[in-house]
């Protein structure tokens, strides 16, 4: 009844009554949080998905504010109508799509997707997986099931329990590969989920999240 359009946003005021006539039993230091994120945008209006995620604490206050500032300006048309885009566009679209469930959030990864700077963290770590794949193949002259190749575990970056006291090999070992199948499959997800992503996150938050995912394998 308050969103007619169903966009998603109503103004902060229409939220501060219906919030004291309903007597929500909210949080009010989340209530807080939803009213600076409000005050943020240049609308002033409050968010449903920010609401939901807000209560169900499903986001941390710094992403939920990234996420406030990067709606700032989108249009409110389904992200599905843009006409005239290019492939790389269309792309990202899909990926959208695939990866994200809700519109606001899709029109948001598509519209805060960006070239400068380069995503080249996920691209060095795929180029630098695929040449330290073809030394040890070459080296080995195995490029089916490496592991079974009883010089593969002399490599110094492949994690040994045996050598937990070097360190590097907490990181290093996913430079390493079984074959050209895992290979292939860790670098086409690289290159389709995770370049897109940098390009949105940025440098410094995919590879925090990269080598938390390593180091936590």
């Amino acid at each position: 009844q308050l969103d007619p359009e169903n966009t998603g946003f109503i103004g902060v005021e229409t939220f501060a009554s219906l919030v004291h006539s309903h007597e929500l039993p909210l949080d009010p230091a989340k209530l807080d949080m939803l009213v600076a994120l409000a005050q943020g945008n240049d609308e002033g209006q409050v968010c449903y998905q920010e609401l939901v995620d807000l209560i169900s604490s499903k986001r941390s206050s710094s992403f939920k504010r990234a996420i406030a500032n990067g709606q700032r300006a989108l249009p409110r048309d389904v992200l599905l109508d843009e006409t005239g885009l290019g492939i790389y566009k269309r792309f990202v679209r899909y990926v959208a799509y695939e990866i994200l469930p809700c519109e606001m959030d899709r029109r948001w990864y598509f519209y805060q997707h960006r070239t400068c700077p380069p995503p080249v963290f996920m691209a060095a770590v795929t180029l630098t997986q695929i040449i330290v794949f073809l030394c040890y193949g070459a080296r080995l002259n195995k490029w089916v099931l490496q592991t079974y190749h009883p010089e593969y575990m002399k490599s110094p970056l492949v994690y040994h329990p045996g050598h937990r006291a070097r360190a590097w090999r907490f990181l290093t070992y996913m430079f390493m590969h079984v074959g050209l199948e895992q290979l292939g499959f860790n670098a086409l997800l690289q290159l389709m989920i995770g370049v897109p992503l940098e390009m949105v996150h940025g440098i410094l938050r995919i590879s925090f999240l990269y080598l938390a995912g390593v180091l936590a394998g």
